[in-house]
């Protein structure tokens, strides 16, 4: 395949899990065929990252090269922006806002418990 003829896509890349692979998601827009609105699309494509250089959140271009792998068939070219994405278990949230809920209530709790006695002579 000649260079003239290779796609290029850019998107962000939202998966790293894999050796030497990274999962771009390319966002797209599409108009509706009854309605005329615009639907945003997104396709997913594994692409080659040989020096595995690429994070979750970098915009990336990537281009069209051949089969390297069962799904491979993109390989990154060059990264166009670094962003960096906290990474944060769902656990450690959850605990995070039960933790201050709690508060919260044990808060409101003796806040109403004043109240009460200021109420009562």
């Amino acid at each position: 395949m000649s260079k003239e003829r290779r796609k290029e896509r850019v998107g962000r890349v939202i998966g790293t899990k894999m050796a030497k692979t990274v999962v771009v998601a390319v966002e797209w827009q599409q108009r509706h065929p009854i309605y005329n609105k615009a639907q945003k699309r997104s396709t997913k494509f594994y692409a080659h990252d040989g020096e595995s250089e690429c994070a979750v959140g970098d915009l990336v271009r990537i281009e069209e090269t051949r089969p390297i792998s069962r799904l491979k068939r993109w390989r990154v070219t060059n990264i166009i922006e670094r962003r960096e994405v906290a990474e944060v278990k769902p656990a450690e949230l959850d605990s995070e806002i039960l933790s201050t809920g709690a508060r919260n209530q044990d808060a409101a709790k003796a806040e109403a418990e004043e109240e009460k006695q200021e109420a009562q002579p």
